[in-house]
């Protein structure tokens, strides 16, 4: 699973045909309940807006439950679990745009932060999920989820998370398919959109430390 990752920069936003004059700032690396960029289609066009990481928000937690992460939903359980069935059914599909996202790796027998993005070089976008919250003052926040799908097979991302636990990614949506999968409102054909991305359109790294640099590309 996914918990953390760089969105994409306020001014790089118009890379995925969205303005964001209007949008406020958000912070250079997204965890659970941060607000960070997705996009969504609105009246035939794509929309940029700010929503919280994790489809429950900790604020919109009930009184005494016990706080749990939603920020990545899986693919084979979607349409089941309450967290995110309603908005499957609904079509509430989105974009989460972004720079890289981190996952552990453990090949050298310790945890290791690996960052993992495009061979190009360029800021891409995976499948998420978002959900409409009514406010007690009126108006909406709107909160979102990253899909994720198995990757017991896929070359690359088969390579993190501890031995022995199920290996997921993230689903990179391919940039010709942007709007079909922000457009569609069938929850079975949306399921054909969640594969796994090219290997070989893929790069990885180890994260030497907080500073901006790496060494050991994957592929």
């Amino acid at each position: 699973m996914c918990v953390n990752y760089t969105p994409t920069r306020k001014e790089q936003l118009t890379q995925f045909g969205v303005h964001s004059e209007q949008l406020d700032d958000y912070k250079a690396e997204t965890w659970q309940d941060y607000a960070a960029p997705v996009i969504r289609h609105h009246e035939g066009d794509r929309k940029v807006l700010l929503a919280s990481y994790g489809m429950v928000p900790k604020t919109k937690m009930a009184a005494g439950v016990k706080r749990f992460s939603s920020m990545n939903a899986r693919a084979e359980t979607i349409a089941q679990l309450p967290t995110f069935a309603k908005p499957w059914r609904e079509g509430k599909l989105c974009l989460v745009p972004m720079q890289e996202f981190f996952e552990p790796c453990y090949e050298s027998g310790k945890a290791e932060r690996w960052r993992i993005g495009l061979t190009e070089g360029t800021d891409f976008a995976v499948a998420g999920l978002y959900r409409e919250w009514d406010e007690p003052e009126g108006g909406k926040s709107f909160s979102f989820t990253q899909i994720t799908i198995n990757a017991d097979q896929h070359p690359l991302m088969r390579r993190f998370h501890q031995p022995g636990d199920e290996k997921r990614s993230l689903v990179v949506v391919h940039r010709h398919d942007y709007d079909d999968w922000l457009s569609c409102k069938n929850p079975e054909y949306a399921r054909t959109f969640l594969q796994l991305y090219p290997p070989e359109l893929m790069r990885a790294e180890v994260v030497i430390n907080n500073a901006d640099s790496s060494q050991a590309s994957l592929f």
